[in-house]
């Protein structure tokens, strides 16, 4: 399994690497928005894994309230842990590439003010797995949020599709007259790779911190059983 985890984290550098090649050797320069278009390599896969993080945080809750499994709970909060990251990312990236184009950092535009409503959402759960008193009670609210909060990923993807929006119109899958150059397509496709793998990566170790967390309560439990047992032989 460790070695496993280390070839995930030798491919995410290996293909992050390509990918930064690509963009900055590659690509042309994008004919009206200049040289901070290329901001567009970093930004939509940020979004594409900080949205998949989101919905495994929604699955793996859905499946925490149906069985009560502590693994799928465990899941749940890895996932949005490091799905918060990515969309802070979002939110960062976002204004760089805004503020020469539109002249300004941030606008309230539709799809803008709901990914900062979802970033709220999840950060809101992280907030509550660690106010909450009582592990059952925290699982059971962290779970109940993190599918409420998935509602507003659909919203976001939407939301240049249903309002007039100041966000650009979609070139991935946006119609016939969207489209990217083809050595840009495939540079945003080798970014949402590495991405999608740098996340995995991330998840697996954060995951792991959860596993050796549980291995060391259960022994501080066997160690609290001896400590009563000897207590009571004497």
């Amino acid at each position: 399994m460790r070695a496993a985890g280390t070839w995930l984290g030798w491919a995410a550098v290996a293909t992050m690497f390509a990918a930064l090649y690509l963009i900055f050797f590659v690509v042309p320069t994008e004919r009206e928005m200049g040289i901070v278009q290329r901001i567009f390599y970093f930004h939509v896969p940020c979004w594409w894994v900080a949205y998949g993080g989101f919905f495994v945080v929604a699955v793996a809750s859905a499946v925490y309230l149906w069985n009560g499994s502590p693994a799928a709970d465990h899941v749940a909060v890895a996932a949005a842990e490091v799905g918060v990251l990515f969309c802070t990312l979002v939110l960062i990236t976002g204004p760089i590439w805004a503020r020469p184009v539109w002249g300004v950092w941030w606008t309230w535009d539709a799809r803008l003010t709901l990914t900062l409503v979802l970033w709220l959402i999840y950060v809101g759960y992280l907030m509550l797995r660690h106010y909450v008193v009582g592990t059952e009670k925290r699982a059971v609210f962290s779970a109940v949020l993190g599918i409420v909060g998935f509602i507003d990923v659909p919203l976001v993807y939407f939301a240049i599709r249903w309002w007039r929006t100041q966000h650009p119109q979609p070139v991935v899958a946006g119609g016939e007259d969207a489209g990217l150059d083809p050595r840009m397509a495939a540079t945003l496709w080798v970014s949402v790779a590495a991405f999608t793998l740098l996340f995995a990566y991330l998840y697996r170790l954060r995951a792991r911190a959860f596993d050796l967390q549980d291995e060391a309560d259960e022994i501080e439990r066997r160690l609290e059983d001896v400590a009563v047992s000897s207590k009571g032989v004497r």
